[in-house]
Parts: structure tokens; C-alpha cells; sequence
């Protein structure tokens, strides 16, 4: 499925969001690099098209990993970092196996991938296997809005509007449909923060962003 809207997955992204989806990644590398010591090393589980290990690659001087499962979504990653000279690897490998040994990096991010993994749980586990004691993951992910008018209108928009346009433009209305029915399956900002503290993360806080639309989540492995 994401092979098949690979192509038009950027478009998409910004022109569905109003480009509000940069904004939000520009926060979780703002967040991140707080206190990061240099020359820290930062892996982007389901990275996509790159757009996270990109703005986490110009925010900072950490070395940026990206890896996803998707090859043509990893092609477009890789385009693009060598147009921008950044130069961010790109590993195509399963969020839920990891080909990285314990303790790997200093932080860990995964943006709008956590709720496509069969298991959320086992994700957010291998999140923490790989992260250095103190170091800190960033969970961004869309959620459950705030107001409850609010959640009315974006319902509509969420589960009307949007499978109409990118399935419209992508040629993959399934694509566009199985956005919705994800998020209305992935647990609440509460529930969320409560996994990651079932899965050994401390420290563990969110914030809602654009009125909880989605959600930053924050933890840090134990040292």
C-alpha cells in the first residue's frame, strides 16, 4: 500500500495537513535537541520519504539514521537527501526487529508509524532496546482532538474529505481510507502514555499539538 502512494506521499502530506505537518516535525527536533551532547547519533524508525531525518538533520549536528520498511519510500528519502546534501542513511528494515544492537543511539523518533505496526507494544519495546540509559524517544502521532466540536468537524474532514482528495490524487483511495480507520483503532493520548510506561519508559509526558489532532509523546529509557 505505501509502495503503491509512494510517489505522491509528500504532496499529500503537506497539502492535506496545510502544511501544518512541518511545523509539527520542526517541534519534535527543536524538543530533541535540548541537552542532546554533540555528535549524538538519532534513529528515525519509519521514516518514510525522509521528511523527519531530513529537519532533524538540518536542526542539529546529531547523525540522523532513517529506516523504514517500504524501498520506494526509502528511494525518494534517499533523493532527497543527496538534493539537500545532508546525507542521512537510509536502512530499509522492520520497526519490530531492529538491525541495530542495545544501547545503539541517543534518541529514537517515531513519527505517524507507530499505529501501522502489528504490534504496538512490541514497537515501542524495540524503541527502547535500542536507546542508550537516558536517552529520550519522541512518539509523534495523530490522536483524539481535544473539543468536542472540534472532533466533529475533523471526523467529517478525517474520514469523508481526506480518502476523497488522496485517493483522487494518489490513485489509491484505499490508501487514503485506511488512514482514518488506523487512527480510529490507536489508543488516546492517555492510553499511548500508559504503553509507553508499560514498555519501561520513564519520564513519560505528551503534549497535544493543533488542537490534538496529534499528539507528541516523550519518554526516556532508564538509566
Amino acid at each position: 500500500m505505501f509502495a503503491t502512494i509512494a510517489a505522491r506521499y509528500d504532496l499529500l502530506n503537506h497539502l492535506l495537513s496545510g502544511n501544518i505537518d512541518k511545523r509539527w516535525r520542526r517541534l519534535v527536533a527543536k524538543i530533541l535537541y535540548q541537552g542532546l551532547p554533540l555528535e549524538s547519533r538519532i534513529l528515525d524508525v519509519a521514516c518514510g520519504t525522509g521528511d523527519l531525518s531530513l529537519t532533524l538533520s538540518e536542526s542539529g549536528e546529531a547523525r540522523i539514521v532513517g529506516l523504514d520498511f517500504c524501498r520506494p519510500m526509502l528511494d525518494i528519502a534517499a533523493a532527497k537527501s543527496l538534493k539537500r546534501g545532508a546525507k542521512v542513511p537510509f536502512i530499509e528494515g522492520d520497526a519490530l526487529a531492529l538491525p541495530f544492537q542495545d544501547r545503539s543511539f541517543d534518541s529514537v523518533t517515531i513519527a505517524f508509524g507507530l499505529r501501522n505496526l502489528a504490534s504496538v507494544e512490541s514497537g515501542l519495546c524495540e524503541l527502547l532496546r535500542v536507546l542508550r540509559p537516558g536517552g529520550r524517544v519522541a512518539v509523534l502521532e495523530f490522536s483524539k482532538p481535544r473539543y468536542a466540536i472540534f472532533r466533529g468537524l475533523f471526523k467529517v474532514y478525517f474520514t469523508k474529505l481526506l480518502p476523497f482528495v488522496g485517493g483522487l490524487i494518489s490513485g489509491s483511495r484505499g490508501a487514503y481510507q485506511y488512514l482514518p480507520d488506523s487512527v480510529s483503532r490507536f489508543p488516546d493520548q492517555k492510553e499511548l502514555a500508559s504503553l509507553m510506561k508499560n514498555a519501561g519508559f520513564e519520564e513519560v509526558t505528551y503534549q497535544n499539538l493543533t488542537g490534538g489532532i496529534a499528539a507528541l509523546h516523550l519518554g526516556r529509557r532508564p538509566h
